[in-house]
């Protein structure tokens, strides 16, 4: 058993790990005959390292890293999908010392995986053929995953393929192990999910509720990693040599194979998986609306390839007591940290657009567009919008959600001019306003005599700007039968889905155009294909289908991947991959839509303007590659930091 003590001393001495119990137990209460001869123990090893997988999923923030309960300071609140109150701009990852680092705790994982590729060999006697090769499917599988997590955060890593025999007061300069060229790193990834693939049944007899890998899942996560690297390859600018190798960045050269693998991997899938398609109906979007959110709580889904399982009491999350309107807030007394913002809802398709492609609020003579109810103006809108945000006035557990910035109390005739000039950053004016300090408003009495509620019972309160401080709120994800006095934290137990089949598609599309734009695709890789996937996602959607291949372009295929995985902590790292982030994000000050009521006329409208706060994020593109935790470099000399840092 000594070469268990190889990871402590390679993530203590060398790799910087910070403080976690690794629960080795002593040798003389388990031994390898004890895990390594019993299917039971062989299932009980394979549940532990499956639960350290480096997933982002419902208790992932940047700022609290993985598997952390807090999800304050949200994903999209980092990308532009939304905005939160906690968060005032743009950042990165942030790994404190006070919890389990992903760089510490990818090679404990990392370890473990060894350890049983190393072991489990000894012991097949036991089992048939078939079953060793499946777990050690399986191992690579989360080896592979692993080194994922570390490769797109840091660039070439130390790679660790085998468990490092010490002996307790001798040299420990074996352990002191060099960061890899970030290319070897990727390939390493890639021939770890080519063995799980290889080797990995097609389905998983352990495997009933998709939280296990099979061949098909091998492939799937091996499309994500590969696409990632092959954007590397082509967007990257950001590169480090150690005198030899090229530690951060790709060899531009390496892209078109890249995307190629990620290519033929997504088209494994081919007639395995299917688009969630239960309730669709092609004439009616509301069946389209309906069926977009049920594919997020179906079990049985056939576009569900991976997901994490929760379980009440042990394995739980609270992600509907952060993100439900404040008028179904449960006793935590937590709601909307998601705030979807205008720039994302301009995204979709069936809005009234400006020709500049932002959302229409003013007339032709530069007066308000008024409407009876705020929900008309998104009638027309892509059913896949209504199931992702929860728009002002929209229904979410048979209630309407009132989401109003204030009441205009001043003349409607001849219409109503904008509050404020375009582009203004300043405060609303008090003159013919009536808006609400906190959430016991006052309410207002209207021409007809009836009471309102300035903010209504989930807009904005000027006291604190809590509430849908964005004029929206995120509706996926969202748990509708989940009674109030149950919405609270560690209480909620919805399946992360972390793989599902439409991204696998996104991602061969975006492969396919990657290829065909350079002439250089092979099996199918080309424009057709990837024309003929986005419209397969649009439709499912209830967006009008493309006309024509030659209409898209690689924005088209990348704003499709943003609207369809909204939410699901991707678009997080396809800004990275891209290189886009500090683009988008330069000086930037996200857009929100403002509901307000007109007493005097007895209809709505809207008021388009910036982020109320004026908070401006900028993303400084050092972060594309994150800091190597200063504690891992200052026990190890072979170890470079990150450029920036």
């Amino acid at each position: 058993m000594k070469r268990y003590i190889y990871i402590l001393l390679l993530a203590t001495a060398v790799l910087g790990v910070s403080c976690r119990k690794l629960n080795i137990p002593p040798q003389n209460i388990i031994q390898d005959p004890d895990v390594f001869s019993n299917p039971a123990g062989i299932q009980a090893y394979m549940a532990r390292i499956y639960s350290e997988l480096p997933i982002e999923d419902f208790r992932y923030s940047p700022d609290m890293g993985l598997n952390f309960f807090w999800i304050i300071k949200p994903t999209p609140a980092t990308t532009g999908e939304a905005l939160s109150r906690d968060q005032t701009g743009a950042t990165s990852e942030n790994w404190g010392d006070w919890h389990w680092d992903i760089w510490g705790g990818s090679y404990t994982t990392i370890h473990d995986c060894d350890y049983f590729i190393e072991t489990l060999p000894a012991y097949a006697k036991n089992y048939t053929q078939a079953q060793v090769n499946a777990w050690l499917g399986e191992a690579y599988f989360i080896r592979g995953m692993t080194y994922f997590a570390l490769v797109k955060r840091f660039g070439g890593v130390p790679i660790v393929n085998k468990t490092l025999d010490y002996t307790v007061g001798g040299s420990t300069a074996q352990l002191n192990v060099p960061r890899s060229s970030e290319k070897a790193v990727w390939d390493q990834i890639a021939s770890d999910f080519d063995f799980a693939i290889a080797n990995l049944p097609a389905s998983n007899s352990d495997n009933n509720d998709g939280s296990r890998a099979n061949k098909y899942v091998a492939a799937a996560f091996e499309s994500r990693a590969m696409l990632y690297a092959g954007s590397i390859a082509k967007y990257n600018t950001v590169t480090l040599f150690d005198g030899q190798n090229q530690i951060c960045g790709l060899p531009s050269s390496s892209a078109n194979g890249y995307f190629q693998k990620a290519y033929d991997a997504a088209k494994t899938l081919d007639g395995v998986y299917s688009l969630y398609t239960k309730a669709w109906s092609a004439t009616d979007k509301s069946a389209q609306y309906q069926n977009f959110v049920n594919l997020f709580s179906d079990a049985s889904s056939p576009e569900n390839i991976f997901v994490r399982e929760y379980q009440f009491p042990n394995s739980v999350h609270g992600y509907d007591a952060y993100n439900v309107p404040r008028q179904l807030m449960g006793p935590n007394g937590y709601s909307s940290e998601v705030n979807p913002t205008l720039n994302f809802v301009e995204m979709f398709d069936g809005l009234p657009k400006n020709a500049d492609g932002t959302l229409k609020t003013l007339d032709a003579s530069g007066h308000y567009e008024l409407y009876t109810n705020t929900m008309d103006l998104f009638a027309n809108a892509e059913p896949r919008l209504r199931a992702s945000v929860i728009l002002p006035g929209d229904v979410f557990k048979d209630q309407s959600i009132e989401v109003r910035r204030a009441i205009y109390t001043g003349a409607v005739a001849g219409g109503i001019s904008p509050l404020l000039p375009s582009g203004s950053r300043s405060q609303y004016p008090t003159s013919n306003i009536v808006q609400s300090a906190n959430a016991d408003q006052t309410a207002y009495t209207l021409p007809d005599g009836s009471k309102m509620n300035p903010a209504g019972a989930s807009g904005i309160f000027t006291g604190d700007q809590t509430c849908a401080i964005s004029g929206f709120s995120v509706r996926k994800w969202l748990n509708p039968n989940l009674a109030t006095a149950q919405v609270k934290e560690n209480n909620e137990t919805q399946t992360w889905i972390e793989m599902r089949y439409a991204e696998v598609l996104l991602n061969r599309a975006e492969a396919a155009y990657e290829l065909s734009s350079v002439g250089a695709g092979s099996n199918g890789a080309d424009a057709t294909d990837a024309f003929n996937i986005i419209n397969q996602i649009r439709s499912r959607a209830g967006a009008i289908p493309l006309a024509s291949s030659g209409v898209m372009t690689i924005d088209t295929i990348r704003k499709e991947r943003r609207k369809e995985l909204a939410f699901e902590n991707k678009t997080y790292w396809d800004l990275r991959r891209w290189r886009i982030f500090s683009k988008e994000q330069n000086g930037t000050i996200y857009r929100v839509l403002m509901p307000f009521y007109a007493a005097q006329a007895g209809k709505y409208f809207f008021d388009a303007r910036t982020d109320e706060r004026n908070d401006v994020y900028t993303y400084d593109p050092k972060w594309y590659y994150e800091q190597i935790p200063p504690g891992a470099i200052s026990k190890s000399s072979k170890l470079i930091q990150n450029p920036g840092y």
